[in-house]
């Protein structure tokens, strides 16, 4: 069990939902063993989803898009925001289509999560607060080569190709170690960069710069795949 959070009177309420029995159950064990976690109720599809966030008010709802009665998952996510509209929803599934994760995202999902995520990950995509008046987005893409640029996108343009390399690979949840022997520079090198970054892009964290390089095209949200750690 972790620490985190472990004196906070209100842990966080999730709802999860997925059709997948056994994964369902095993990712609420999983949520489960977190000290500021508390799952509060399971759905297998997307009409159950709704009546349960209805029910109880969940801080996070945790939904794949592809369950029963989900065929318009844009829809689903719009009927949940508008039971709270402050609900974080965070999507975990396999289902990675860059036209519906961008759909999403202008919605108002706070994470798009490809299911081979690490524990830790889905952990902090949960955790995300927005207590800096910043909507933070957590995204799962694949550090694959420097994507396309917006071409009308001042901020794209400032940024330098080593500065769109190192943010791809943050993305892809490296280290700034990590990131430094990718491509052979030094870690206080790599910070320089990220500060760089922050500041072109008026982004508070890791994840927020990631968000906002996504919103200008930079990073093209796509199917993540664990990485081999660096030596």
């Amino acid at each position: 069990m972790t620490d985190h959070a472990a004196n906070i009177a209100d842990p966080i309420r999730i709802l999860v939902a997925d059709d997948h029995t056994l994964l369902r159950e095993a990712l609420c064990d999983l949520l489960g063993v977190e000290a500021d976690f508390e799952v509060v109720a399971q759905a297998g599809d997307a009409e159950s989803a709704v009546r349960q966030a209805e029910r109880l008010l969940p801080d996070v709802a945790l939904l794949d898009v592809r369950m029963p009665h989900n065929a318009d998952p844009v829809a689903t996510v719009r009927r949940l925001l508008r039971i709270r509209p402050d609900m974080r929803i965070i999507i975990l599934s396999m289902d990675d289509h860059p036209v519906l994760v961008r759909q999403l995202l202008n919605l108002g999902v706070r994470g798009y999560l490809h299911k081979s995520v690490s524990r830790e990950t889905l952990a902090a995509a949960i955790r995300e607060r927005t207590d800096t008046g910043r909507r933070t987005v957590t995204l799962s893409v694949l550090p694959g080569g420097l994507p396309e640029r917006g071409g009308d996108t001042a901020v794209g343009r400032r940024l330098s190709d080593r500065e769109a390399e190192v943010l791809v690979l943050v993305a892809g949840a490296l280290s700034n170690r990590q990131v430094g022997l990718r491509l052979g520079i030094a870690e206080g090198t790599v910070k320089r960069h990220l500060r760089k970054i922050f500041e072109k892009l008026d982004a508070v964290s890791r994840l927020d710069a990631v968000n906002k390089a996504v919103a200008f095209d930079l990073i093209r949200p796509q199917q993540s795949r664990r990485l081999p750690a660096a030596s």
